[in-house]
């Protein structure tokens, strides 16, 4: 059985609906995309805006692409008290009773009324993956690291799609606190 995987850290970032897209950027403006992502379809893309809170402004914020059905942007629990605002920890899209925050874009403002998380940790596998490490789509599993800083995350998220690929996802604060890096491989041990 299969217990080896690569990890990636993630940092904050921003998913748009295409409704947004058009009052940030410009009516009908299609994301330029600048370098694919790890998962399949996903990409970095040219664009950024700014995150307006109550207390701090975060400037310069990156886009991922493709839109979405629903905005939703993802930080680190430290960019929540940058911005002023308690952020969630949510399994990314699960977005009721999530904050808000400002989105400025070159052409105007968004006010969302929610979709501002930190992002669980989570794992990515395409389905034979799940086959192969032995697990199942929203099992709850622990993941230990290696090296100087090793550590187990616990509560990691097994995410199970025919279109995944095989990768770990944390917070960059996270991965800095394991003293891991992209591509790192670390070990699934239920």
């Amino acid at each position: 059985m299969k217990t080896k995987l690569p990890i990636a850290l993630s940092n904050k970032h921003v998913h748009l609906s295409q409704a947004d897209i058009d009052v940030l950027f410009g009516e009908g403006y299609e994301l330029t995309p600048i370098k694919d992502l790890s998962q399949p379809g996903q990409y970095a893309c040219d664009e950024k805006v700014d995150l307006v809170g109550p207390k701090r402004t975060i400037k310069g914020v990156r886009v991922l692409g493709p839109a979405r059905k629903e905005s939703q942007v993802e930080v680190s629990l430290s960019d929540g008290f940058t911005l002023g605002t308690e952020v969630p920890i949510r399994e990314s899209g699960k977005l009721d009773g999530t904050p808000g925050v400002k989105l400025v874009g070159p052409k105007g403002e968004v006010e969302l009324e929610k979709g501002l998380i930190a992002a669980g940790r989570h794992i990515h596998m395409h389905t034979d993956d799940a086959k192969e490490f032995g697990v199942e789509d929203k099992q709850i599993v622990s993941i230990k690291t290696v090296g100087e800083r090793a550590l187990v995350f616990k509560n990691v998220l097994i995410r199970v799609s025919p279109s995944y690929a095989l990768e770990m996802h944390v917070d960059v604060e996270e991965g800095n606190a394991a003293g891991v890096k992209n591509c790192d491989l670390v070990e699934l041990i239920k």
